[in-house]
């Protein structure tokens, strides 16, 4: 997986691929979240173009994760792996306790790999299960 950049981007940057991948039956403005512009967004550039996004908000050292989208002709080749795997090493850095996100319930597994475990709370948002999961961050790791 040669010709694989992360660097943090402009929120503006992510909405084609969000749009794209997560929502293109819906009108473009659906993609945006009110609170973009407070948080931190990452891309990842495979052979230099941006193939996959996902936005990082932080509340005391606890951090959510949201809008985590890879362009379809690039999914199952690893590169949301290694995005999340950046993500997770930029909270541990940053002393965040706890990484957790919305997930839908037909990717649990692709988040266990990783560690986060379910949480209780489920929930129906268009159509759509979701599982609240998380990850403690142990500082030692």
């Amino acid at each position: 997986m040669d010709d694989i950049q992360i660097e943090q981007i402009r929120f503006e940057l992510t909405w084609r691929i969000r749009h794209e991948v997560m929502h293109p039956d819906l009108p473009f403005e659906n993609i945006k979240l009110k609170n973009d512009k407070d948080g931190i967004h990452f891309g990842l550039y495979a052979k230099n173009q941006l193939t996959s996004v996902i936005s990082l908000f932080e509340v005391n050292n606890i951090y959510q994760f949201r809008k985590f989208a890879t362009i379809n002709a690039a999914q199952g080749k690893g590169y949301g792996t290694k995005l999340l795997e950046y993500i997770i090493m930029y909270v541990k850095k940053t002393n965040g306790k706890k990484l957790w996100c919305n997930a839908r319930v037909s990717v649990i597994s692709f988040y266990n790999k990783f560690g986060f475990e379910e949480t209780p709370q489920y929930f129906i948002q268009d159509d759509i299960d979701f599982v609240i999961m998380e990850l403690k961050i142990d500082p030692e790791d």
